[in-house]
Formats: structure tokens, sequence, C-alpha cells
């Protein structure tokens, strides 16, 4: 394959803003997909992917188009636009020369769009900036025009503008494309060896490991003699291809293609992000690879029972093998026994392998209140990192505990600014700089990571009627004033509900914890009490009756002592039963105490 007909390109925006759909349309116009066998969100393959209407994970495609009589390969890489997958993102601008730039012409410039942009400019890519759905009756063309030109300082002619849903101007944005994305180049020409960036991989139970490349020099067939050159993991290339979108074999992979590699290997951790692929025998320089994710939130994972341990842990390592930012790793609760101790990049990315994890193992869990780490200095001199809200050290045992601090970028019509300062206040969030462009404000806010995860993705939106957007980036670590929140039923701490607070909201966060669960916890055959405990005493109380049976129902008349003696017995019966029985709290109520909000 010519170097100089081959264009590697990705779509990065912020999430909602047509990526997908703009895909799809290119599959249409480059008859890469059948007319017959088109849908909506082709390119997006996961189950939940389809239901919620946002991209998990990126999708590589080869397209073929005709430009001037000339025959080009187009290789698109489709992105997700939340932040929690911005990895997802990093990754894919690794493998390309150029981007797609989309803005929403209804929306204008979003939180994400720094975001995605900022990382696409770092890698030196060529940006293609792209107005989508001007076919809306809310579409600011205009007024968006100027936005993107300001942000990029190009003139408002250079920005293209296309229709996903109706194809207009898609065919305009392919011929862009092709004049202006550099083609791919051999880093060590006319090479004899092979080298390539894996930059994703997925598992199969047939194939093994599949990894998803860009062939930086030379090319490979099948049946070549490989390796992983981190890993010092040799195997045989048992199928080479690319995707259209679906899996193709080819006869060969090329400099500058973007395709797959059937591995073979069936264990698991040997394949990873960033790892280069070369010849055995005449092996090249590893390519410079990626930065490891770093878990934003951590979470455990328990299954509902423990007889269930083992499918869990298998369930974890095939989702590793599909999602390289997913990290675990054992431990054990007196209460909820054995399970995984979990690092995500996001509440999202938490909701969404616990979700798959469902759905796709059939397996029910239990899942603790989400934390960030701490870092915590003790009296004795000793460090320690505390990932678990119940390792969490009691007050007086500690001189400082640092926690991470995150910057972050809000975008907001300018008519919200007010109230969203407000709830800044609430989050111990620092508002840096405002700027306004047009109706619109941009604040670039210091807050504690654990504020940002207080729900306040959720308030953001209703704040400013769904109009603000957000995102953000970890900073340094700062002192924090934080204590542990144990939530105690019949005496006992269920380590499932317990949570690190801010000291000066423990109080307010005692009181709706035990409100909340006394709420939503069944009666047992004896009283129950419920207590918010934090800052070495109990902060809030609740008592849940116990089921009441009429003892002496059967009893017509007679002797009045008689039912005061079996009512005496229900009694004591009761006290033993308070002081011996264990209380039963079913899945239900573990999952609607992770829930925000207080119903």
């Amino acid at each position: 394959m010519n170097l100089e007909n081959i264009r590697n390109f990705s779509i990065i925006a912020h999430i909602d803003h047509g990526k997908s759909t703009l895909a799809d349309r290119m599959l249409e116009v480059t008859n890469t997909i059948e007319a017959r066998k088109m849908r909506a969100q082709v390119l997006d393959k996961m189950e939940l992917e389809q239901e919620r209407g946002i991209t998990i994970k990126m999708q590589p495609v080869r397209m073929n188009h005709k430009v001037d009589g000339k025959e080009y390969v187009l290789n698109l890489i489709d992105t997700p636009g939340h932040i929690d997958f911005s990895y997802e993102v990093s990754r894919a601008l690794k493998a390309v020369e150029g981007s797609i730039l989309l803005v929403d012409s209804t929306q204008g410039v979003q939180a994400q769009t720094f975001t995605t942009l900022g990382m696409a400019q770092k890698s030196g890519l060529k940006i293609i900036p792209v107005l989508s759905k001007i076919d809306s009756p809310l579409a600011r063309v205009e007024e968006v025009k100027t936005e993107v030109a300001m942000l990029l300082g190009v003139s408002e002619e250079s920005i293209m503008c296309v229709s996903g849903k109706t194809g207009e101007g898609v065919p305009e944005l392919l011929r862009r494309v092709i004049e202006e994305v550099p083609p791919p180049k051999e880093l060590i020409p006319h090479t004899d060896g092979f080298r390539a960036l894996v930059f994703d991989f997925e598992y199969s139970n047939h194939k093994g490991v599949i990894v998803y490349v860009r062939v930086i020099d030379g090319e490979i067939t099948k049946n070549n003699y490989l390796k992983f050159h981190g890993a010092d993991e040799r195997f045989i290339s048992l199928e080479v291809g690319t995707f259209s979108p679906d899996p193709v074999a080819k006869e060969k992979l090329s400099a500058g293609e973007i395709g797959y590699i059937v591995t073979g290997i069936k264990k698991p951790g040997v394949a990873s992000v960033g790892d280069t692929v070369t010849f055995d025998k005449k092996e090249l320089p590893p390519l410079e690879g990626y930065m490891l994710p770093s878990p934003v939130v951590w979470a455990s994972l328990y299954p509902e029972g423990q007889d269930d341990f083992d499918e869990l842990k298998a369930a974890l390592s095939k989702l590793k093998l599909s999602d390289s930012s997913l990290t675990y790793e054992e431990e054990s609760s007196g209460a909820l026994g054995r399970g995984f101790r979990c690092g995500f990049l996001g509440m999202l990315h938490l909701e969404i392998v616990s979700e798959r994890i469902r759905r796709e193992f059939n397996l029910s869990l239990v899942v603790t209140t989400p934390s960030i780490t701490y870092k915590v200095r003790y009296k004795n001199g000793k460090e320690e990192m505390i990932y678990s809200p119940h390792n969490f050290p009691n007050d007086g045992e500690t001189t400082q505990v640092l926690e991470p601090w995150v910057l972050v970028k809000i975008i907001s019509p300018t008519e919200y600014i007010g109230a969203i300062m407000q709830l800044l206040f609430e989050h111990e969030g620092e508002a840096k700089e405002i700027e306004n462009f047009g109706d619109r404000s941009s604040l670039a806010v210091e807050m504690p990571l654990r504020e940002l995860m207080r729900n306040f993705f959720d308030n953001l939106k209703s704040t400013s009627s769904g109009y603000a957007s957000i995102s953000y980036e970890i900073a340094e670590d700062r002192p924090a004033d934080v204590t542990r929140l144990d939530i105690l039923v019949a005496d006992e701490p269920i380590l499932a509900f317990c949570r690190v607070i801010s000291r000066r909201r423990a109080e307010e966060e005692a009181e709706k914890a035990v409100e909340k669960l006394h709420k939503i916890l069944p009666r047992q055959m004896f009283e129950m009490k419920i207590q918010g405990k934090a800052l070495g005493r109990i902060l809030s109380s609740a008592t849940i009756k116990a089921f009441r049976k009429d003892v002496t129902q059967h009893m017509y008349g007679g002797d009045i002592t008689r039912k005061m003696k079996l009512r005496e017995k229900q009694k004591k019966g009761k006290k033993k039963m308070a002081g011996m029985g264990k209380v039963n709290i079913p899945q239900d109520v573990f999952l609607k105490m992770m829930k925000s909000g207080d119903n």
C-alpha cells in the first residue's frame, strides 16, 4: 500500500455532539456498509452503547474512497465524548495524523471540546473544524462559527458545516480530510523489520488476545514470529486484517495501516496498550507508549453470594482484556465477605463496568460507596495511602490527611453563573478565572476531587437547567479536613455504607444517611437501631420498630393475667432475639444507598 494514499484520522468532540452519527454517514458515502445493513450508531457495538446512545469504546474502521479518479484508504477511529473515557481518546490520537473537531451548532463550544482539542494539539495532529447538526431548527451556525474561529485562531470560512442526519457536507468533508491530513510516514524507511503500536485489544474465547495496532514500520503477514516488546512474550500471528467495520482478514498489514493481529495468547496480563509489536528475531527499538491511566474513583465490588466469588474474579479478568483503564485487587470484608477493590476513571466508568458484569456475566453485585485516594500521615511518622473508606483512621490518630484536587472547566450560559457560584461554595470550589464569549461564560475552578464526586455533575445540570458542561483534570494533593462516617445497624457497623466526608458537614451527612436507610431498610422480627457515627460520637439515630404479632388473638375471654403472661413472654423473646439476631440487609438496600439523592 502506497503511504501517499492513506489517511488516518479520528473524530473528537464533546459528548452528544454527533460523532457516531457523522461516522455512520461516512460509512454510507464511501459504501463501506451496504444501505440495507445500515443502522444508527453502527460503530457502537456494545448493547450499553446502543441503549444509552453514547460511545464507550473507540472503534476503528477502514473506508475506501475515490476522489478525482484516485483511490484512497481512510482509517477512521470513532472516539467517546464523555470525560470518563478521555483515556480512550488519548490512545486513539496516538494512532492517527489528523482529527475532525466536531462542534454541535445548537450548543456551541463545550467543556470537553477544550479537553479533546488540547489532547489533539499536544499530539501535533492536523485539526479540521466542523459544525454538526446544521439541519436542526435550533442551529446557531454563524454564532458557533465565531466561537470555533476564536478558539482555534482560524478564519470562519475554514470551518465546515455538515449534517450527520442528512449527509449534507459529508462528501466535501472527506475530500478535505484527503487534502489536509498528512499521509503517514515510516520512521525507519525501507526496513526489513516490523514495528507496530498497540492502541487497544480484545479477547476472544476462540482466538485469544486480538491486538489493535497502527503499523509504524515494515509489514506483517500471517504466521510471522512476533513478540511484545514490553511483556517480552513471543507469539505467532495467526491472522492479520482490518476493520470494515467488522474484522476482515488480509494477506498483510503494511506501514501506515490500522488493523488487528490475532495472537492466540489466552493468558491475561500479556497484552497492554502502548506496547510495541515487533519481529522476534529482527526486533526494532520500542515505540513511545502511553502513560498509564490513574484511577480517579475507587469502589469495592462484592458478589451477592460468596459462591460467586470465582465467577466475579473471572468476569473482572475478562473485562480487563477489553478495558485497560480498569484496575482491581482482591480484598475481604467481615460483613460482605471476599470481593475486589476496583479503580475507575469516573462515576460513569464505575456504572458501566458494574452494569456490564451484571449483564454479560449474569452476576448480582454489592457496590460500596465510591471513594477517592487519601494520603494519611500518622502521629508515629508512618504514611499510608487509603483507598477504602472503612480503612480510614479514627480521629486523633493522624497529623495530616492529603486529598487530590482537580482543575475544573465549566462552560455555561452567563445567566446561570450566579447560581453556579453558589453551588461551588457548597462544594468547596474556588473560582479562579471567568471568561465571557457571546452569551456564555467559561469558569476555571479548583476544588477537591471528593466534592466533584459528591453529585456535583447532577447538581450542576440541575442548577443550569442542563445547559452547563464540565471537564476536569487531576491536580496536586492538598490538606483535607475530613472524617469517617460510620453507619451502624443494631450496633454493628456496615462497611459498605462507610464513607469519608467533610467535617463541617458531618452532622448533616449523618442525618441524611440515617434517614435514607430508615426509609428503605425492611423491618425485622426485633427492634433495630440505626446510627450515624463520626467525630468520635453518635450524630444521628433512628429506630425501626419490630414486626408485632398478636399472641393473644387465639384466646377468647378468660383471665387478663393469662394474656399479660403471653405478652411478657413475647417481650423477653424479642429482647433475646435483639441480642442474638442478625440483621438481614437485602441487595436492593445496598443499591439504593449507593444512588445519589434522598429517595
